[in-house]
């Protein structure tokens, strides 16, 4: 006869059962928005139809001389508006930040527009404790012109290969500023929104990646940002990039090294690349010109590459995201004038960031500019 085995108590806690229901995070949306009346109701409409709705939705109206406060209250939320325009988008937020009173924070940038379950996805990582901040795969909204067609690729790209990489290997470089959720107590225990350098969220990502907090990327949870829809515009926003990256390698580099070496080597392959570059495209017409190669075959080496580098992940990201091939061929062309932007300012923001600012030649980038009208 078989002996029945009586369970202890330290055995039946730790018996396998079934899970306990994750807790369910209360969220605000934080909705920096200077002079946006004409996109910020596509905005807001957006966030008002989520899977698993806001808690609340405040938009900062940061001293708008258009309507930008009365289409937000057109909407029904919360409208705070500061004495004086706060001059970036981390102050704006910072001012709103009070406000909040949920678990998480998520700003959106006023012509950003989230997927229906956005917010249902990105929530999801916080159920882990470790983790301070996440974000989604951000795509363009627009691509009618050069300037959006070229960032069209860049995002495609960096998207569904380089993030995912990163992510795998629990350093991401950035979580998006347009759309990535903070937990809130953590955020302004901090001291808020970082307002030390020109770029925010890339500050913030590695500051508690070095606290040995995790960053996350959730690439099903999609967002579409309206991009530079000219050179102008597109000029300014890769300068306070670019600047943003470089004041964070001056800031972060030395706690990266002792306490996120993993981060770092993200890092320093993008200054490889930086440096690189003009090398690389260069390349071509010194083998033709100065070492007298064949046109023809060198051309279709230096294209060859190239077009294996790109286009591998980007077939990926045209599956995964069903798109039009004939779309993105179409666009592709224009990554090359988008590339040579990127160049040209990274370098200039390597030269005034890392030796400019530490010889006191300059302060460096320090107002904010948009990019875009």
């Amino acid at each position: 006869m078989a002996s029945t085995a009586t369970l202890t108590p330290q055995d039946q806690a730790a018996a396998p059962g079934p899970r306990p229901p994750a807790k369910r995070l209360s969220v605000t949306a934080l909705v920096p928005a200077h002079n946006e009346e004409e996109g910020l109701g596509d905005t807001l409409e957006s966030l008002l139809h989520q899977t698993d709705p806001f808690d609340e939705i405040i938009v900062v109206d940061d001293c708008s001389t258009d309507r930008t406060g009365d289409v937000a209250r057109s909407y029904g939320v919360t409208v705070v508006r500061p004495e004086r325009n706060r001059g970036s988008k981390a102050k704006a937020q910072n001012y709103g930040l009070p406000h909040v009173r949920t678990d998480l924070v998520l700003p959106v940038d006023a012509d950003t527009l989230l997927a229906p379950d956005y917010v249902e996805l990105v929530k999801a990582p916080f159920q882990e404790e470790n983790v301070a901040i996440a974000a989604g795969c951000v795509q363009t909204r627009f691509d009618d012109t050069a300037t959006e067609r070229g960032r069209c690729i860049e995002y495609l790209f960096g998207f569904h290969f380089q993030r995912p990489i990163q992510n795998a290997a629990n350093s991401p470089v950035v979580c998006s500023g347009c759309c990535s959720a903070f937990r809130t107590d953590e955020l302004r225990r901090f001291g808020g929104f970082p307002e030390r350098t020109i770029v925010e969220d890339m500050d913030y990502t590695w500051s508690k990646q070095i606290e040995g907090r995790r960053a996350v990327y959730v690439g099903d949870a999609v967002a579409w940002a309206a991009d530079p829809s000219d050179l102008t515009y597109l000029r300014k926003q890769v300068w306070r990039w670019m600047a943003g990256f470089f004041q964070n390698v001056r800031i972060h580099s030395k706690d990266m090294a002792f306490h996120k070496p993993l981060l770092l080597l993200w890092i320093l392959i993008a200054c490889w690349d930086i440096v690189t570059a003009p090398l690389w495209y260069f390349m071509p017409f010194f083998l033709i010109f100065v070492l007298h190669q064949d046109v023809g075959t060198t051309m279709m080496w230096w294209l060859g590459f190239e077009m294996v580098l790109m286009w591998l992940p980007l077939i990926y990201a045209i599956r995964r995201r069903h798109l039009s091939w004939l779309r993105i061929l179409r666009n592709f062309p224009f990554v090359y004038m988008n590339k040579a932007v990127n160049v040209f300012y990274a370098w200039k923001a390597l030269l005034v960031e890392l030796i400019g600012v530490p010889l006191k030649l300059t302060q460096g980038l320090v107002t904010y500019e948009k990019g875009r009208a």
